[in-house]
This record gives structure tokens, C-alpha cells and sequence, in this order.
């Protein structure tokens, strides 16, 4: 590692869409709009301090900062660095998207408190590999490290995680004029409770569908083959136990893709809901219907419309 110069560094991550229906903890991919900036910053004293949290209401944990997945990534990475005894650091996070919205929120913010710390200090690590970092501040959200939406959030674009151990990670190609809808109901879910509520086993039937979808739809990426996509996105696993805490969600479904959608589905544990569409009006059109249907049930909702991103995080000033 070369000498550090910097002071402080700031990062942004976008939020992320995690499961893509029948891609249950294998697939996910970043949106434009919201999403988390982490600032770190050198400080005298060695050890890892959170000094201020924007935007989570008071709900999140600053002390001990392991408990929190921005102050868990950074220390892991110390430690890999083997500089956790002697470097002092202050994090400061501003929350902009929902907690417990099922778009990532606690990735985003593991992923830009890494990024950030990469280029506080010099840049001692490949974009790719801060990966395994931010993987470990999943651990303090949702108690399992997860690589679906810390991959998307990081790298961008679509991802495909092959394989969890060893941690493998895929970026698909992304089809021109692939939008995403991604509605976000003003109720909140638990993504370790969602995690409960899973079937421990499924019939083998039902898992080879889901094979067969998960490769169709990486088959429709490549080739931009927007039928294939939308005859690949059904999920026989774990939308039918989710779905049941999300209000209104079969007429949502039904309704977006009588509008044209060619996909929806939970996105991550939920609340939010998503719709892949071959157009941005198609998408308007939809998030119109989607507030009527959450409007019946006197819910509120926040609506994000938006190409894939295909950046994903990046430091900011």
C-alpha cells in the first residue's frame, strides 16, 4: 500500500434489485436513483467510529460499529490490510432510500463505506476485490452474507453469483432498452424475518423449473431476446411464500403484465415490487396502475424508473 495522503473520501452506491424472481440470492441488478454516500475519514485514535447516521430515523446502530454494515466492512478490511490496531476511522452515512425496502440498503451502504475507504487510502485494492468487504457487512444486516446485492451495488449492471464459497461473481450482458420499475409500498419488512418464512427444501420438480428459468433468462440477456425474458421470469420458490406480506401483490402482478411488463416480482425480501419493461413509457404507464392498486390499501408509494445502471458505485466529492 502506498502512503496515505487523503484525509477523508466519500462514495455513493445505488440501490439494487436482488433476487430477479426465479434468481433467488444468484441474481440482482443496480438502479439509477436512490442509494447511500458514506464519508471516511482519518482520525487520531486508532479504531472504528460511526459519528453520524442521515436518513435511518435513529433505527440504526452506531456503537459497536460492528453492528452496523458500513463499520463491519471497514473493519474487515483493516484487518485484511493488517492496519486495524494502528488507523484510526470515522464514518459518516447518509441513508437515502428506505430501510428494510428490499433494495438493497444495507449493501449500499457496506459497498460505498469500502469504496470510500479505498480511496482514502490510496487504493490498495481492485474494485472487483472490495467485494469480499462488503459481503461482510451483510452479515451485521440480514445475518447471512448474501453476495446479490453488494455485487450489483458494487460492479453495476446485472450480476450472477455462480458461486458463494469461493465467492464468484458474473457480469451479464444487459440489453439495450432494458428498463426497470421499482415500487417501493410505505410498509417495511424484515429481510431476516422473509428468510424464515422459506421452505427448507422444495420438490425436485419445482426446482428444475427454476433451472430452466434462471438459465432462460440469462440466455434472454445475451441474446436481447425480450420474449425469452419474460417466459423465464417465474419464480415456483420463493415469490408464492413472500408475496403473502406484500398487499396487493397479485393484482400488481397481474396487472403490470397485462400493461406490458415483462417480468415482476419481489425485489430482494420485499416490500418493493418490480417490473422489467422493454420501454420507459411502458414503465409509466405501469407505475400509474401500481399507485392506484397500493392506493386501495391506503398505502403511499415511491417509484423509481430507470435503465439498468450499469456504474454502479463510485466515489464522489
Amino acid at each position: 500500500m502506498t502512503k496515505q495522503t487523503l484525509k477523508s473520501a466519500k462514495a455513493f452506491a445505488p440501490a439494487s434489485v436482488a433476487n430477479v424472481s426465479c434468481g433467488f440470492d444468484v441474481l440482482a441488478f443496480a438502479i439509477h436513483g436512490p442509494g447511500d454516500i458514506v464519508e471516511v475519514s482519518i482520525k487520531d485514535t486508532p479504531g472504528v467510529e460511526i459519528t453520524d447516521i442521515e436518513g435511518d430515523g435513529g433505527l440504526l446502530p452506531k456503537d459497536p460499529p460492528v453492528e452496523n454494515t458500513a463499520g463491519r466492512a471497514v473493519m474487515a478490511m483493516l484487518k485484511d490490510l493488517d492496519i486495524e490496531d494502528k488507523t484510526g476511522i470515522s464514518i459518516r452515512i447518509k441513508k437515502m432510500m428506505p430501510l428494510g425496502s428490499g433494495m438493497g440498503s444495507s449493501a449500499a451502504s457496506s459497498v460505498a463505506a469500502v469504496v470510500a475507504l479505498n480511496k482514502l487510502l490510496d487504493t490498495p485494492y481492485e474494485k472487483s476485490d472490495l467485494l469480499q468487504f462488503a459481503l461482510q457487512g451483510e452479515l451485521a444486516a440480514s445475518g447471512s452474507p448474501h453476495a446479490d446485492n453488494v455485487s450489483a451495488s458494487l460492479l453495476g449492471g446485472f450480476t450472477l453469483v455462480r458461486s458463494q464459497h469461493p465467492l464468484d461473481i458474473v457480469k451479464l450482458h444487459v440489453p439495450k432498452g432494458l428498463v426497470a420499475a421499482v415500487f417501493h409500498p410505505n410498509i417495511s419488512i424484515s429481510t431476516k424475518n422473509t428468510r424464515l418464512i422459506l421452505r427448507k427444501s422444495v420438490q425436485m420438480s419445482q426446482a428444475v423449473q427454476q433451472w430452466g428459468n434462471v438459465g432462460g433468462l440469462i440466455a434472454g440477456l445475451y441474446t436481447e431476446d425480450f420474449d425469452l425474458i419474460s417466459r423465464s421470469m417465474t419464480d415456483h420458490i420463493v415469490e408464492p411464500a413472500r408475496s403473502i406480506l406484500i398487499p396487493g401483490f397479485d393484482e400488481m402482478k397481474e396487472s403490470a403484465l397485462e400493461l406490458g411488463a415483462l417480468g415482476f416480482s419481489i425485489s430482494g425480501a420485499g416490500p418493493s415490487v418490480f417490473a422489467l419493461c422493454r420501454s420507459e413509457e411502458d414503465a409509466k404507464i405501469i407505475k400509474k396502475e401500481i399507485a392506484r392498486i397500493l392506493d386501495t390499501f391506503n398505502l403511499l408509494v415511491e417509484a423509481y424508473i430507470s435503465p439498468i445502471n450499469l456504474e454502479g458505485s463510485k466515489s464522489v466529492t
